[in-house]
This record gives structure tokens, sequence and C-alpha cells, in this order.
């Protein structure tokens, strides 16, 4: 194990990672503050048989890791944790089929959901078709004229362009009458996906792979459509491979898409854990080496400091990716993460970039309407929140849903109105199905179409059956939604001094990631802290100076904290305690450290 890892900052060691949390009154996020448990001898072995900071072993204890296992959790590598991709479902089947049209020269087409992670899917096929100079014709939808989904005129306009073999990523798994329809005039259709399924995929396509099929035990459930496309790729190159393919040919380097596949995971918000967690760690590395040049354009535009972290995907660079779907087109993310050309790649990364500020403005104005709607009709009363509204852009309906998700602690939909169809898009909280339950409405009749996984969904209904949706979600996810809520908490990982708020912290912490979904990064508590300075910055951010009672102080900032109870706390003027994520301060520079406060509480119980 390295020696920076054995290094214990002063700071954190000094307050040990033992230290009690003391008695505090409500906190902002209503949630009771809980150390994370970890076995205690566990963390002395890992520390001092493995050299690592006692504070990070707590921290690895807690999540399960053990002396045996910190050394690979540390260092996580494909070699070990990548499994044979025929392990899913019918991949053998979408191996022999992409590799035979590729060595009788059949023309390939791709089919691509307009988000993240479908642009990533559809990249990845791109690139590597690219590397062995195949071509291969791409179809994105239009969010608003086509919505989510393949269509049988879709198909058929890749068909008119030459394509005999179709390959839908990130949709298809649903989609049965336009691709029956498709495989009844010809076409041969591979399904790449991974949201729920009812039942059998679409008769007659030639492979479904998706992790979450009811028939499939290869336990990949974690991987989102630009994962599954991986391993679609890496089955496909050995297959290529067994044929002689390569014997004429150099042979493409496939850890050079891993960078496309991390984002794609994580801004579909994959628990980062196993398999995809070292997906996503040796992307970050493609990433940081350079990789995909597109991304490095728009990671320069969205100003990326320092090593990419799932904090540069999932909200610098995912967001004006996903900009380009929601408001314009997502040919224009596809194009900056294919294109050849450096001109055109800084042109793309520009226009995203204008285009995600065009987006913020359009959500902050429909998230206030339907807010406007919830307060008036009270739904927040309900268990699951269902508001609409006309001609609110269906491009940022699903961002709004998560920010009143945030507000609220329930599951939300958002729909906006068009007529007599509304279109929407929900998001869920931790221990809520949401995908499941749309599922079912759709089998049931009240949508027209629908779907998505535990996190996160989609849809289409007639206007006139919101309020049959709505009570069908409170009915299906009320149960759950309670017991969710019932014992609310919040775990914090230590308590540490106000000097552990450092750069070289933040480093040793960060080196045990990445974090994300089913991994959550490390929250550490200051206790009996001050806010000897408060400013409202950016578009409601609250930058603080807080200071200890013994006169230390830590430099902290609250993410749309204006207005809020969190402001509110922090802003009182009283002894408070926080909770928050160390990181380092990259405007300052050097050994300087910031707190992302995400909860606090004043410090005198029953204030």
């Amino acid at each position: 194990m390295t020696s920076d890892l054995a290094e214990a900052d002063e700071g954190a060691g000094a307050m040990g990672p033992t230290v009690p949390l003391p008695a505090m009154g409500a906190t902002a996020s209503r949630r009771r503050w809980q150390l994370r448990a970890a076995d205690d001898r566990e963390t002395l072995t890992i520390a001092q048989k493995n050299g690592v900071n006692p504070l990070l072993a707590r921290v690895l204890a807690s999540r399960g890791i053990t002396h045996e296992t910190v050394d690979a959790y540390l260092s996580p590598s494909l070699r070990s944790e990548m499994p044979d991709p025929l392990i899913l479902k019918d991949m053998d089947r979408a191996a022999a089929r992409l590799s035979k049209a590729i060595r009788e020269g059949e023309k390939v087409g791709v089919f691509g959901d307009y988000d993240v992670d479908g642009t990533t899917a559809a990249a990845i096929f791109k690139t590597y078709f690219d590397w062995l100079s195949m071509p291969l014709s791409v179809y994105l939808p239009d969010r608003i004229s086509e919505g989510y989904g393949p269509s049988i005129e879709a198909f058929r306009s890749l068909k008119d362009d030459g394509v005999k073999l179709i390959v839908t990523v990130d949709c298809g798994a649903a989609a049965h009458e336009p691709i029956e329809q498709a495989v009844s005039e010809g076409l041969d259709i591979v399904i790449i996906d991974h949201h729920q399924m009812a039942g059998p995929g679409p008769a007659g396509a030639a492979a479904v792979v998706n992790p979450n099929r009811p028939d499939d035990i290869s336990g990949l459930t974690g991987l989102s459509a630009a994962g599954v496309a991986f391993m679609a790729i890496v089955a496909l190159n050995r297959a290529l491979r067994k044929a002689g393919f390569f014997k004429t040919r150099n042979e493409p380097d496939l850890m050079g898409l891993l960078d496309l596949t991390a984002l794609g995971l994580v801004c579909d918000v994959m628990p980062i854990t196993g398999l995809t967690r070292t997906l996503v760690a040796q992307g970050l590395k493609v990433l940081g080496a350079g990789g995909n040049e597109g991304l490095a354009a728009l990671g320069e535009r969205a100003g990326v400091k320092g090593a990419p972290s799932t904090y540069h995907l999932g909200f610098l660079l995912g967001p004006r990716i996903n900009a380009a779907g929601r408001i314009g087109h997502a040919r224009l993310a596809f194009e900056l993460m294919t294109t050849r050309d450096a001109e055109r790649r800084f042109e793309l990364a520009e226009k995203l970039h204008v285009m995600n500020a065009e987006r913020q403005e359009i959500e902050a104005l429909v998230q206030a309407a339907a807010i406007r709607d919830i307060v008036t009709h009270q739904r927040q009363a309900n268990d699951v929140i269902v508001t609409a509204g006309e001609d609110w852009h269906p491009g940022v309906v699903g961002i709004v849903a998560g920010r009143i998700k945030e507000i609220y602690d329930r599951p939300v939909i958002v729909l906006g109105l068009d007529g007599e169809i509304g279109k929407g898009s929900g998001r869920s909280i931790s221990g809520v199905d949401l995908g499941a339950a749309v599922t079912q409405a759709k089998e049931d009749g009240i949508l027209i179409s629908g779907g998505g996984h535990a996190m996160a969904a989609g849809m289409a209904m007639e206007s006139g059956k919101i309020g049959a949706f709505r009570q069908f979600l409170i009915n299906a996810l009320g149960e759950q939604v309670r017991a969710a809520l019932a014992n609310r908490t919040l775990d914090v990982d230590a308590v540490i001094a106000p000097s552990a708020v450092s750069k070289p912290f933040a480093d040793l912490i960060a080196s045990a990631g990445p974090y994300g979904p089913g991994n959550p990064e490390p929250a550490f508590a200051l206790t009996n802290m001050r806010a000897a300075y408060a400013k409202i910055v950016g578009k409601g951010h609250l930058s603080l100076t807080l200071t200890s009672d013994t006169g230390d102080q830590v430099r902290a900032i609250a993410f749309r904290a204006e207005g809020e109870p969190l402001a509110e706390i922090l802003t009182s003027g009283g002894r408070i305690h926080v909770v928050g994520k160390v990181r380092a301060d990259d405007w300052r520079g050097g050994a300087a450290g910031q707190l992302q406060i995400t909860d606090a509480a004043l410090a005198e119980a029953g204030i």
C-alpha cells in the first residue's frame, strides 16, 4: 500500500473515528444523523496490516471492505472484475450477428436514446466501427417530435440508407410493435437495453441483451446501456478475433471506450459497486489521460479542474451532453463525442455549454410553476407527487422532478401537457421502485407508454388520465414510501477536526473512490461551529466561513441553499453542527480544502 494512504492527516486523526455525535436540534433535512457502523477490529487490521490511514480504514470497513479485499478495492482492475460478456442472456447471439455483418460487409445501423446514456452508448458503437474503418449509420430521435423509443419510421429511414442490421441502445426492450414490424420488413434487430421488462422481448429480434430481462441470470443489473454496450463490443471484438478478422489489421484497444462508458453509467445513476465501479474507475483514468477528444474539449469549456471524478461526469459533463437532447437535438452531443475535426469539437463544446445555460433558465421557470401547483393543491400531502402543467418543456421535466424530489423527499412525477397528451418523467427516493410501478401502469392501460428503472422513469398518457395515474402510484407505492420515510437517517462517517478540511485529506478520501449510489462519498461532521461570514453566490449557493470555539476556520459552501431550511440554520448566528464532504479548494490552490455542506443542525437541542 502506498505511503500516502498511511500518513494520517493531523486534523483527521486528532478527533479519531470513534468520537460520538453530539446532542442537537432538528436537522435541516429532517433526517436523524447516525455514525456509520464499522467493525473496530477490522478497521484496526486494515490500518495496521495494509498501511491505511486510520480514518480511511474506518470508511472502508464501514463499506464491507476487509483487510483481505482492501488492495483490490483501492486498485479496481478489469482483469479481476470483468466477467465473460456471454454471461448476459443473448449476448452470444448479438455478438455472432454483429460479427457476421462486419465480416460480410453489411451496413449496420444504431438507433439510440437521446439522453446521456443513449448517446454515449451510440458513440461507443460509432467509435469502434470507426476504428475498424466500417460504416455505421446512427439515428437519434428528436425528443419533442418523436419521443422516446424506436419507431417504424426511424427503422425505415435506416433501411433506406442501406442498413440491414439495426442495434437499439438504451431502448427497444419494450418496443414490441415497431420492432416486430421492422422484422416483418426484412430487418434484423439486436436490442441493447437495461430498462425493466415485464415479460419477453419483442418477437423476432435477433437478440435481446438486457441484464434486467426476467430470464437473465448475469446479476449485472447495475449496468446502464453504455455499460451493456461496452460489454457487447468486448464480445463482438472477441468474436471477430476468433474469426480471424484481425489477422490483416490492428486490433483496437477497447480501453479507449471506457470514458464514454463511465459517463453513461454515472449520468444514468447506476450503483457504483462491483463491475460498474471498476468500469467507472478505469474510465476516469482514460478521461484524465486525454481519452475521448470531444469530452476533453467539453471538459475544458465546462471548467473541469484536477483529476476527473464522478462529480465532473455527473455535474459538469453530463448536463451539457444532456442539454443537446433536452432543448436541441442529441446528434450535437453525439457528434461532439465522435467527430475527428478538432475545430468542430470546440465549436460543439461551446454550443453545448450555451445550451446548458438556456436549459437552466427553462428549468427554473418550470420548477417554479410546478411548485406553485403542488402548494396550491397540497400535493405534497400525498405519498407520491404528480404535477402537470401546460407547455412545460418536456426536455427539463426529469431534472425538475429530481429537484422537487429533494425538496419534498418523496417520488415525484412532472408532466408537460400538450393538448390531450401529457409527457413526463419521474424520480424516486431510495427504497421505492418507481420504474416497476410505471411499467405496471402501462400494462394496466393507464399510460400510452412508460418504463424505467427503480430511481427514474418516463411516461406518456392522455391528459384525462392524470388523476387515475396519480391514484395508481399512491396505491402502488404508498407503503414503500412510508417505510422509506419512517426512519430517515443520514450516515456520517466520522466527526473530524476543522484542520482536516484540507486538500491532503480530500485527496486521501478521493483515493478510495469512485463514489456514487450504493457507495456514497464519505460524509464528515464538524461540531460546535459558527458562521463568521455568509454570502449568497452564484445561483442560490451559500458561501461561508465557519469558525470553531478555538478560532479554527473552515471554508464551506452549501449549494442551492438560498431560501431553504439549510440556509436558515447556517445563518442563525448560533452554534451549529454541520455535515458535508471534504473537497480540495481548486480556486485557492495549495493545501486548501472546502467543506461542501449537505446538512446542518443547531447545536442546542430543542431550539
